[in-house]
């Protein structure tokens, strides 16, 4: 059964979502964490983030869109998060993040942009505990699941098959009841705007399991 991290990034009412999602069976709630530089688009600044604790007891997933992780990663390790996943297109050092989310005992990730390929990846997967595949453009809620996404997921599975690693794989942007179908080799489905949009979220979560 696949995991649901259910993303905030559409909602109207924040606080209120998060309350009746604290109510579902989600496993995680995404954070989307958006400067405004590595994709268009600006989040919530952290001091108000930092309250999220108020609404919701569970799990973070926090997704960095940000040009800077160094900078964010301190801040965000200090909720109850389990995973801090950062881009790879980003130019600071990767191995240096990725050493610096553990050493907050959170474990830790790289996302990777539609067009980035999966070899990419290849010199980092033995310090990976989660890929993130982005399944549209970064930054923005609502869009349109890219196709060709599900052929990048059996790259994928092969590359970690073949190196023997047992890695999670999470799938952001798009993601409803038909496109999920395309998500076979996901073990983690991040879903907002289908969720949000439905009169039950619970029953919508179930839908993508």
């Amino acid at each position: 059964m696949k995991k649901i991290s259910v993303s905030f990034l559409s909602s109207k009412n924040i606080a209120e979502d998060l309350t009746l999602l604290d109510h579902t069976d989600a496993d995680f709630i995404h954070v989307d964490v958006m400067d405004g530089k590595l994709v268009k688009n600006k989040s919530l600044p952290f001091r108000e983030m930092k309250h999220i604790h108020k609404y919701t007891k569970k799990r973070l997933d926090v997704h960095l869109m940000v040009e800077n992780p160094s900078k964010y990663i301190p801040l965000y390790a200090e909720l109850n998060v389990e995973y801090i996943t950062f881009h790879i297109e980003t130019e600071e050092d990767v191995m240096k993040n990725l050493n610096l989310i553990r050493d907050y005992s959170v474990r830790c990730g790289l996302a990777l942009y539609p067009d980035t390929p999966v070899k990419s990846l290849i010199p980092y997967l033995p310090y990976l505990d989660v890929i993130l595949i982005m399944s549209v453009v970064p930054g923005e809620g609502g869009q349109e699941f890219i196709p060709s996404t599900e052929q990048k997921l059996v790259e994928l599975h092969s590359l970690l098959q073949s190196y023997g690693l047992n890695v999670s794989v999470n799938v952001d942007g798009g993601v409803n009841d038909e496109t999920s179908k395309k998500c076979r080799y996901a073990d983690i489905l991040t879903s907002g705007t289908y969720i949000l949009s439905g009169e039950s979220y619970q029953d919508k979560i179930t839908s993508l399991r």
